[in-house]
């Protein structure tokens, strides 16, 4: 039996419409195989080039002032290609990701992501087929499944990738 590559991803923005202008601040991808994540992932601290909105940065805590030396997102957008090419996504919310990651391919250049060959997994989706109409947010399923939030001061695209490993592991009855 093959072991099939996934990611747990998640990202942060500046605000929330991609076609309004909105930019990636934060981008990152933990690799699980088999339910276990090995440890191998991909993290960075975007510059947008443009103003983090007042509401972005009460959810993220990532504001211009510490986000200006970060690299732009053409500075590191080949690398988030290469290491998400041809994998599974497991994303919480997977269209609001997903639309951001494609408006900055596409300002680049590069495939968007069906043409990168991955499969996505939206576990909001997976969530409301489970719990319909309960509160199915990520804060929400962390409670509903137990999973510890101490850790998290934001809403960071790290952390939050962790906690979205154990909920995914959880609505999936796996161990991780």
């Amino acid at each position: 039996m093959m072991n099939i590559r996934q990611l747990i991803l998640d990202t942060e923005t500046t605000e929330l419409s991609p076609s309004a202008g909105d930019r990636l601040v934060e981008f990152a991808a933990l690799e699980m195989i088999d339910f276990c994540l090995t440890g191998n992932h991909l993290h960075f601290d975007i510059n947008p080039e443009c103003e983090v909105s007042e509401m972005a940065v009460s959810v993220h805590g990532l504001d211009n002032a510490f986000l200006a030396d970060k690299p732009i997102f053409a500075q590191v957008g080949h690398k988030i290609a290469d290491f998400i090419q041809g994998t599974e996504l497991i994303i919480h919310n997977a269209p609001f990701d997903i639309g951001f990651l494609n408006m900055e391919f596409k300002r680049m250049g590069l495939p968007e992501i069906a043409d990168l060959q991955c499969k996505i997994t939206d576990t909001l989706k997976m969530a409301r087929q489970r719990f319909g109409r309960q509160k199915n947010s990520l804060d929400a399923l962390c409670e509903r499944f137990n999973i510890d939030r101490n850790k998290r001061k934001w809403h960071g695209a790290l952390i939050d990738c962790e906690l979205l490993a154990e909920v995914y592991c959880a609505m999936k009855n796996q161990k991780m």
